[in-house]
């Protein structure tokens, strides 16, 4: 191998990629640069982005206003710790997202990774109630066909069966589950699709901490799209039984779904609220759990009177400055149009899927389109397929998916499109 190549060579031999084997025959894409909506490969071809690297850059790559952020920021300081010390890309950041989030969120956490914004989001539940003395509530209720991430307490609010955590189901704490909501996006929800999460609270309120669910689109777990009717009820439910509502918007905020954020679908508010992905544009890992003034000055007022949580690299100042630049890049722009755009293009372009016999569904919410197919793909033979068609697109499972940056053109867009329905055409039936 010459100097350029070696990488390549260190990467199959030492770098274990996220769910793969180190046997696996899967491919892996090296990667030499990545501007606007194309990714580069080291053998010169390029790929239009059609998963925003998962879901996450979405003003693309490489963006000027971005870049000079981060550059900007590196010359007063890469990071600084956040206990006893504070700097004002963190206080801005903390600031807009307050603004911007519906109310009252009026507290922010920060932290360095989605799961870990759901791990402080259940340990926040978790030391409030303990606060006002009802220990006993350790528990959460979490929708079948969730997923809250890889760490252990958001393993144990994914799906139990269809999600990725079973090998550890005799490790993690035990959770209730409900069934995913029958109840459509755009369509009404009645007693009985709610009646299963009314009897779970009605029960074992006194167990139970906080309902944690990701509003109208459950992302990995299935990229199913729900109606707001249910998030109404389920409001109304945790008031009811006195427990926490927790929203992952991880995958869904900052304009994915066409809201700023999916919960305005419902007009709601949940009690705590977690963000992630888009956070910064895709360009650093950050994340932020919000919560009430209640449930922040409940903890700081009892015992031990401080939050029990606290990332070395918490609130990161290159992470914080880029994050603002991304929110004001999204604000500044268009970005309901482009989402709207974007809806419009993925309905008609993969519309004709719907005829395929090796296709169930097909679906469209805001940025995101989603063909669910009959059966699982093969990766092995899809990823490279994809590839060929000149796109990257990542499926899992039975879901060939997209959510492109929103920056993509019309034309990238129908390239896009027009591939999905050309591979998945040729999958057997």
């Amino acid at each position: 191998m010459n100097k350029q190549t070696d990488w390549i060579g260190y990467d199959k031999n030492y770098v274990w990629h996220p769910y793969s084997s180190m046997n696996s025959e899967v491919p892996v894409f090296p990667v030499a640069s990545a501007s606007g909506v194309k990714i580069k490969l080291q053998d010169g071809s390029e790929l239009i982005d059609g998963m925003s690297s998962w879901w996450c850059a979405l003003h693309g790559y490489n963006h000027p206003v971005l870049n000079k952020a981060v550059t900007d920021q590196l010359h007063s300081m890469s990071h600084i710790m956040f206990g006893g010390l504070t700097h004002q890309p963190a206080a801005q950041l903390a600031s807009t997202l307050v603004e911007i989030t519906p109310q009252p969120l009026q507290t922010v956490f920060f932290s360095d990774s989605g799961s870990v914004a759901v791990e402080v989001a259940m340990k926040m539940a978790i030391q409030y109630w303990g606060a006002l003395g009802q220990t006993k509530k350790q528990r959460f209720v979490s929708l079948r066909s969730g997923y809250h991430g890889d760490t252990f307490a958001a393993m144990s609010v994914c799906d139990p069966v269809t999600g990725m955590h079973s090998l550890f189901s005799e490790t993690l704490t035990q959770q209730f589950f409900v069934d995913s909501p029958r109840c459509l996006f755009n369509e009404p929800c009645s007693d009985n699709d709610i009646a299963a999460l009314r009897k779970i609270l009605e029960d074992s309120h006194q167990q139970i901490a906080a309902v944690i669910l990701e509003p109208i689109v459950q992302g990995a777990g299935g990229m199913h799209f729900y109606s707001a009717d249910y998030l109404i009820k389920a409001r109304q439910l945790c008031d009811e039984f006195n427990v926490l509502l927790i929203a992952d918007e991880i995958a869904t905020g900052f304009g994915r779904t066409g809201k700023l954020f999916a919960c305005e679908f419902a007009n709601i508010s949940a009690d705590i609220l977690c963000v992630g992905k888009s956070l910064t544009g895709g360009y650093m890992t950050l994340a932020a759990t919000l919560t009430t003034e209640n449930i922040s000055r409940t903890i700081s007022e009892n015992p031990p009177g401080v939050f029990m949580h606290g990332p070395t690299f918490m609130a990161n100042p290159l992470a914080c400055a880029v994050a603002n630049a991304s929110i004001k890049l999204l604000q500044d722009s268009d970005w309901q149009q482009k989402v709207k755009t974007i809806e419009s293009l993925l309905a008609s372009g993969l519309a004709q899927c719907v005829d395929f016999p090796q296709v169930e569904d097909v679906r469209v919410l805001g940025a995101i389109g989603v063909v669910e197919l009959k059966h699982p793909v093969d990766m092995k033979t899809i990823q490279p397929a994809f590839v060929e068609q000149g796109v990257w697109v990542r499926p899992f499972g039975k879901l060939v998916y997209l959510m492109p940056p929103l920056i993509m053109s019309e034309v990238d867009l129908k390239t896009l499109t027009d591939a999905v329905v050309k591979v998945v055409s040729d999958l057997p039936g």
